[in-house]
């Protein structure tokens, strides 16, 4: 049994590899919530939707998020009648935050939603969020403290990061299906996706009982980066970095994750850096990172389980 931690567009390639490998029974995913909000009255999971579309092949590959052969029909009229138009909205991904409001308003839990979006859309694996307790991702700024998505979409990432808040995180509680999991004999490893570390996979760890049992695993923990020559794959994770003085990179990675990870999976492009991470007290396994195909990211699946085996 494998469980992986995810969010954003290279966390939901990784998964998507992973459960080409992994029957259902064999993999739990465990998703960011750190980006949810509301908009006009809409409940939207921006990383559940991409792990969500992606498993369900119907992604869009050349945007990296939202559904394939999307139309905008919908956005072009709301700005014509003078609504929010800085959050895109497709016709098609409309439903799913429709669909997705009214069954949380019926009393249905974001797991158990999740669960039933999933199975309408044919997907086999669990998708999961980590927990169904409320995050919010806030940025700290140079203009003061911002929303995630107001940061991300409406400001295009521009304001100067200083740090990041997770409200609601200290009182939530992890999902009992991701708990049971971690705690399961047959666990044979973790695995955080190449998803943004600050914004995509902190929010998770800011639940306490996650980061204990991390802290406390009995198998390997493998973080695969995503970062390649300094550069953030997709988004602004680089950025991040760099304005919280950071040189982006593999070690830089393995800073962030210490205590936490065995392992740290890095593009061949940075094989350089093999020395420092291992200097760190990790074992690192420098190999191509970049998923531009179904097949890339199936091999990189098949080597970050390998190099987990080879850890353990």
């Amino acid at each position: 049994m494998i469980l992986a931690l995810a969010g954003g567009v290279g966390g939901a390639k990784l998964i998507k590899g992973l459960a080409s490998i992994c029957s259902p029974d064999e993999l739990i995913i465990g998703v960011n919530v750190g980006d949810d909000f509301v908009h006009m009255g809409l409940h939207i999971s921006p990383d559940l939707d991409s792990v969500m579309y992606k498993l369900a092949g119907l992604n869009d590959r050349e945007r990296g998020w939202g559904l394939a052969n999307e139309t905008w029909h919908f956005m072009e009229n709301l700005k014509r009648l003078g609504g929010p138009s800085w959050f895109n909205l497709g016709d098609q991904d409309l439903a799913t935050h429709i669909q997705r409001t009214s069954l949380l308003k019926a009393g249905n839990s974001l797991s158990m939603v999740t669960n039933q979006l999933s199975q309408a859309l044919g997907i086999a694996h669990q998708i999961s969020p980590i927990s169904n307790f409320r995050i919010s991702t806030f940025v700290e700024s140079a203009l003061g403290e911002i929303p995630f998505q107001d940061y991300f979409v409406r400001l295009q990432c521009e304001p100067e990061v200083l740090g990041f808040r997770y409200e609601g995180a200290e009182d939530a509680e992890l999902l009992p299906y991701i708990e049971q999991g971690l705690l399961s004999s047959q666990l044979r490893a973790i695995i955080i996706c190449p998803s943004n570390p600050f914004v995509s996979i902190q929010p998770m760890l800011a639940i306490s009982e996650l980061k204990r049992l991390l802290l406390n695993r009995l198998v390997p923990c493998i973080a695969v980066s995503p970062i390649v020559r300094g550069k953030a794959i997709k988004g602004p994770a680089a950025k991040m970095m760099l304005e919280l003085g950071s040189n982006p990179g593999p070690e830089a990675i393995a800073a962030h994750y210490k205590g936490l990870i065995d392992g740290l999976v890095f593009d061949k492009a940075d094989k350089q850096e093999l020395d420092k991470v291992s200097s760190g007290g990790l074992v690192g396994l420098a190999t191509n990172t970049l998923m531009n195909s179904d097949t890339d990211e199936k091999v990189l699946a098949e080597n970050v389980l390998d190099f987990a085996v080879r850890i353990a």
